[in-house]
């Protein structure tokens, strides 16, 4: 008999990837920085989900957070644009192969200052993909000036107060139309993982929300986006958790009864319905609940809303099921017959 050991068998993903088939090259930015915990996040949800990278085109414009998707998927495709400018990028992408899964990476100066434009249109158009703003409220690039999400009263290092009030992305994600809209901290790894499983699933725009603090420019005592004051000032509308598809599990549960559920992986989870949930149906009730914190100086995280069933843009154009890159030129180019038809008809 052989004494020779074998080798341990590698770990993989349901579609037999390993982890490694979901990282990306070695971070330059700041040790600590948050955004490195959303590209974490990232790989490990892709990963869980078992989404195949090479199917994965990732969108970024210009800033610290449009460097991290080099980050992670390495495996997939990549794009980085002009500054603030990625939406439309992504949507030309989309177009053209509505079988990608997209994925932007933005900040709050990309979205909320230069592109502020582009982003409203992608939330009314309801682009297929998962939209994540990397919010510091600062310009991590050029030295740390207040971005356009910089909370009136925050203070910059040099001890200016920011006077002007601040968009709030997730309530302008709501009102014109993103099926998924959720907030999130960068120091919450169960929540965040859950709302980016959540987003994976989704067919539709989700805009996802990441307050997450520049260590270097922004976390300051005096910053409303520090580590410190998110520690102190997180509200979590709710508990998260998400479950795959690959198996359906389903309960029925009156109000105030807790039940034992067995997940995918053998473990049970102790579920109690409260007699007085957030409702994430409701867009009346996210905007509502998003004015009330702020009212009290608090940041709500969670999701915050979620629609399954309005028409993405792609299905209201009735596009072909193949890849329009893929057609052949009779498919998509109007044949010298038809162009002479319309020239007729127009003189």
């Amino acid at each position: 008999m052989s004494t020779t050991a074998q080798p341990a068998a590698r770990k993989t993903n349901r579609i037999g990837l390993e982890v490694l088939s979901y990282k990306g090259g070695k971070t330059t930015l700041c040790a600590g920085c948050g955004h490195n915990a959303i590209s974490e996040r990232i790989i490990e949800c892709f990963y869980d989900m078992g989404v195949e990278p090479y199917t994965v085109a990732k969108f970024s414009g210009i800033g610290c957070s449009s460097k991290s998707p080099a980050y992670f998927l390495g495996l997939s495709h990549g794009f980085n644009g002009v500054h603030g400018r990625m939406p439309a990028i992504a949507s030309g992408a989309l177009l053209a192969n509505r079988h990608i899964h997209a994925l932007g990476v933005t900040g709050d100066g990309d979205t909320a200052s230069i592109g502020i434009g582009q982003f409203m249109h992608l939330v009314r158009r309801n682009m297929p993909m998962i939209y994540i703003i990397e919010n510091n409220g600062v310009y991590g690039l050029t030295k740390g000036q207040f971005s356009a999400t910089a909370d009136v009263g925050s203070k910059l290092k040099s001890g200016t107060v920011n006077e002007l009030p601040p968009f709030d992305c997730c309530a302008l994600a709501l009102k014109w139309g993103a099926t998924l809209v959720a907030r999130s901290f960068s120091g919450d790894k169960p929540q965040l993982q859950a709302i980016l499983k959540a987003a994976i699933a989704h067919n539709g725009l989700s805009v996802i929300d990441v307050i997450s603090p520049c260590v270097t420019f922004n976390d300051h005592a005096g910053s409303t986006k520090s580590y410190s004051y998110m520690k102190d000032h997180e509200e979590p509308i709710h508990t998260l958790d998400f479950v795959p598809s690959y198996q359906d599990i389903s309960l029925e549960m009156e109000d105030g009864a807790v039940q034992e559920v067995f997940m995918h992986d053998g473990s049970r989870l102790r579920i109690r319905k409260l007699e007085r949930d957030y409702d994430p149906t409701s867009k009346i009730g996210a905007l509502t609940a998003l004015e009330e914190a702020e009212a009290k100086g608090e940041v709500l995280t969670g999701l915050l809303y979620a629609h399954t069933e309005k028409p993405t843009f792609i299905e209201n154009l009735n596009l072909a099921d193949e890849a329009l890159a893929t057609l052949p030129l009779d498919k998509v180019r109007p044949s010298r017959a038809a162009l002479e038809e319309i020239m007729e008809e127009l003189r």
